[in-house]
């Protein structure tokens, strides 16, 4: 059956305009972003056969161009659209940071990075780099890969905060595997890059860890900081 033969509160679109974009499901959703369907499957049926085969809207949204375009009813059409409207909600998202405290809270710094580093399938690190107000001066990544003591170099994190001049930072990496609960060696990087921003005269505010699905661990929040 047709999306157009759904009773009316049932058709992704028409079930945003009434009830809102939260009532959705992810399937529905991704309805809405692809428009049609193909050939015997209908839009929400496709975006429930994409959820399925990519295992959830997380990986979809990370996946690279080869894969995602390889997909049944996708291409580089969609790839380019779906690239487009994730940029513009994270310039959306940019544009309401201006108060001094807006980088002080947790969830407000998790919302940022989720848009920034939530969305890659490889292990990043970064640091937010805060004037005396705890505005954002710059978001930089400085690591990729498997984060441990030896790959996470203080020296470099010193580095970036004296060239812009930073009063403060956040700590940020994401964990690809969605679980953001911090590991051993998480707190031990944590402590290391503290010790160095100390002798500085630099604060560590936070290191804050990205899951999926909106998940995040605040180390400051647990008293690791």
């Amino acid at each position: 059956m047709a999306i157009s033969d759904w009773h009316e509160n049932d058709r992704p679109r028409e079930k945003l305009l009434k009830f809102g974009e939260a009532s959705l499901s992810d399937a529905e959703l991704l309805a809405i972003f692809l428009r049609t369907g193909i050939k015997g499957r209908s839009a929400v049926e496709l975006a429930q056969d994409l959820l399925n085969q990519f295992g959830s809207l997380h990986q979809l949204l990370n996946a690279n161009e080869a894969d995602f375009c390889q997909a049944k009813g996708l291409g580089q059409a969609k790839y380019a659209g779906l690239r487009a409207v994730l940029e513009m909600a994270k310039r959306h998202f940019e544009s309401g940071l201006s108060s001094s405290d807006a980088f002080t809270n947790p969830s407000t710094c998790a919302n940022y990075l989720h848009l920034h580093i939530g969305n890659t399938n490889r292990e990043t690190f970064a640091v937010l780099l805060l004037n005396q107000k705890h505005q954002l001066i710059d978001l930089v990544s400085l690591f990729t890969g498997t984060l441990n003591q030896a790959s996470v170099h203080p020296r470099e994190v010193v580095k970036v905060v004296l060239e812009k001049d930073a009063a403060a930072v956040i700590l940020a990496h994401n964990h690809p595997s969605g679980d953001p609960t911090p590991s051993q060696s998480d707190v031990n990087i944590t402590r290391k890059i503290k010790a160095a921003l100390t002798l500085i005269d630099v604060r560590v505010l936070d290191h804050i860890i990205i899951g999926n699905g909106g998940r995040f661990e605040s180390l400051q929040q647990r008293g690791e900081v």
